[in-house]
């Protein structure tokens, strides 16, 4: 057994299930080539911010990862959903991640590339 503080546990209601976020729209349109341009620049600068690197690893990892998987991975890496749409999450030691919506999912006014 062990305290109750000791570990996560899933009957607790404390757990939230990962979903999609929410539709969002870019200030101007932009293509699916500047889009991953945007996405590499903040996964490059993302351990900058804080935290540590295999959790960031972790969040790019469900970021690209259709639900299920984005699911068993932030448990396995023991990360703590603030928003189901891994928008804000901490790791186990209290270290704050966010994450801007468009390395999470595309915006409603993506267009073709030229």
């Amino acid at each position: 057994m062990g305290c109750a503080g000791s570990s996560q546990t899933k009957g607790d209601g404390n757990v939230k299930k990962i979903h999609k976020p929410k539709p969002w729209k870019h200030p101007q349109p932009i293509t699916k080539s500047q889009l991953m341009q945007l996405r590499d620049e903040f996964w490059d600068t993302a351990p900058h911010y804080g935290g540590r690197k295999e959790i960031w690893d972790a969040l790019r990892a469900a970021a690209e990862a259709d639900l299920s998987l984005a699911q068993a991975i932030v448990d396995s890496a023991g990360v703590i959903i603030q928003n189901a749409d891994l928008t804000v999450c901490y790791d186990e030691r209290g270290a704050k991640y966010e994450l801007p919506k468009y390395v999470l999912s595309e915006p409603t006014n993506l267009i073709q590339d030229a």
